[in-house]
């Protein structure tokens, strides 16, 4: 997966924002002001920080060298995926639906409406 195919999925998702992190040199997507995805560079390598679980976010680790702890957010629930790695691309998409979908949950009811059109 590239990182275009990667923007061009998250920015699929209804509401979703993206702006430029200058101090990260990353391109974060949000739903609202909610954070969701962030697609940077790290070690010289195209990856995504997706926010999951904690639970899946240890899974993650433990089964694939490519997914590690995100340096700049919150370890428990963050996790940065090489693009490059050993992760299928159908389990990239699931995590960024359901990194997205949490996002959603943070949002005021009335918000989360306007945003599914309902």
């Amino acid at each position: 997966m590239t990182d275009s195919e990667l923007l061009q999925y998250c920015m699929s998702k209804n509401g979703a924002r993206q702006s430029v992190h200058s101090d990260w040199k990353a391109t974060q997507i949000k739903v609202a002001d909610v954070l969701f995805a962030m697609v940077h560079e790290q070690n010289g390598r195209q990856a995504v920080s997706l926010k999951t679980s904690p639970a899946l976010a240890e899974l993650l680790r433990e089964e694939h060298r490519d997914v590690t702890p995100s340096r700049h957010l919150n370890k428990a629930h963050w996790s940065t995926l090489y693009l490059d790695g050993d992760l299928p691309d159908s389990q990239i998409y699931y995590l960024v639906d359901d990194s997205w979908q949490q996002a959603l949950a943070l949002l005021p009811e009335q918000t989360r409406r306007q945003i599914m059109g309902a």
